[in-house]
């Protein structure tokens, strides 16, 4: 297939990691991607949560998009569009760390839709989990709210940084724990997320600690 990628290069090696073998558009920012859209057979657009702005570059063209919408949903950005939506358009998780995994976590825009997204995945060869098109998706939620708690923990003298990552390894089998799985994230990612989430649902969980906004406003 011919699948554009718009993102950093990081983003090209994680899909050609990912998904293997394919012809591969590479651009930027969406500016590029205009002269190069209509060769596309998919678009894997990693810039969306960041310029949800973008999104009216897509929604007139005859196109199947994958957005990437840890901080954004697909319903949102159709509401705030000036333009109707001709194309096909998918939700993805491409949150730091989590898009080459074994199962892609997506969302469908429209019912009718779940029949190509199935169709595209078997021409990708991938597993997909289809989620429900909200803030956050489902794994950068519950991976972020872990770290968060985490921060709760060492805010309040409970233990260290070391201590939770360790127990956390041993007790639960993760493959990292909290600060460690931060720090391969991005803090900047973590912090996101969880006042995206917060601002949606207003739910407790989310609500950031002291410790994780004093560290983020640290590196703006």
């Amino acid at each position: 297939m011919k699948i554009l990628v718009v993102g950093q290069p990081s983003h090209l090696e994680e899909c050609r990691q990912k998904l293997g073998e394919h012809e591969y558009l590479h651009v930027l920012s969406h500016a590029e991607a205009e002269g190069t859209l209509a060769d596309a057979e998919i678009v894997f657009d990693f810039l969306t949560s960041d310029h949800p702005e973008s999104f009216s570059f897509y929604a007139s063209k005859p196109a199947t998009v994958f957005l990437n919408t840890w901080k954004v949903t697909i319903a949102s950005l159709v509401h705030s569009s000036n333009h109707p939506v001709t194309g096909k358009l998918f939700g993805f998780n491409g949150f730091p760390t989590m898009f080459n995994r074994d199962y892609m976590e997506v969302t469908s825009f429209k019912t009718e839709d779940i029949a190509l997204l199935q169709n595209v995945c078997q021409q990708l060869k991938t597993e997909y989990l289809r989620v429900e098109d909200r803030v956050g998706l489902v794994t950068p939620r519950v991976v972020c709210m872990i770290i968060n708690e985490a921060y709760y923990t060492v805010q309040e003298g409970t233990a260290t940084r070391e201590d939770i990552d360790l127990a956390m390894k041993l007790g639960t089998n993760y493959p990292f724990g909290p600060f460690e799985w931060c720090e391969r994230i991005g803090l900047r990612y973590v912090y996101e997320l969880l006042q995206a989430v917060y601002d949606d649902t207003k739910d407790e969980r989310y609500k950031i600690s002291a410790l994780m906004k004093k560290e983020y406003l640290a590196i703006r």
